[in-house]
């Protein structure tokens, strides 16, 4: 994350149409690029895909792996094949290049549409997370909400003290 970035907030309720597309709102889109940026849509927690810019998560994906590359080339992994692998099973399924077609509609690909667990007609919740979008289920949302918010006040006050 860059020191100039600015924050992505906001929460809206969307409905996924018979096509699994939704329509993002401007503002969010406004924040990942615009319409005319590739975006990284990634799963993040059963019922939770989060949205990148496409840059962004690039930079932050070569970082992580070129640090885990150069432990194994170092033999600080050995013993950890397993660990390896199972890190390279879920990279090769975690995240997908999408785009925008128009208006801010996005299409949740196949994968992604079975993680999000949200059929035709249903609703989703898309939340700004500072750093990406995320598109929730909404019962999924309310979970996490209410595991998360009584901690609210101690998480502002670290990050902002």
């Amino acid at each position: 994350m860059t020191g100039d970035q600015e924050f992505i907030l906001g929460e809206f309720q969307r409905t996924f149409d018979e096509r699994y597309r939704l329509s993002i709102p401007s503002e969010l889109v406004a924040a990942l690029g615009g319409e005319d940026e590739d975006c990284i849509l990634a799963k993040e927690r059963p019922g939770c895909l989060s949205l990148w810019n496409a840059k962004t998560w690039q930079d932050k994906l070569n970082a992580g792996v070129g640090l885990v590359q150069a432990k194994m080339r170092a033999g600080k992994l050995e013993g950890q094949l397993e660990h390896v692998q199972l890190l390279g099973r879920l990279l090769s399924t975690r995240h997908k290049t999408v785009e925008f077609a128009g208006r801010g509609r996005l299409l949740i690909p196949e994968g992604f549409r079975e993680f999000l667990r949200v059929e035709p007609g249903g609703e989703v919740s898309i939340i700004g997370a500072a750093v990406c979008v995320e598109i929730w289920n909404p019962k999924a949302w309310l979970e996490y909400l209410d595991g998360r918010m009584p901690k609210f006040r101690r998480l502002f006050d670290r990050l902002s003290s």
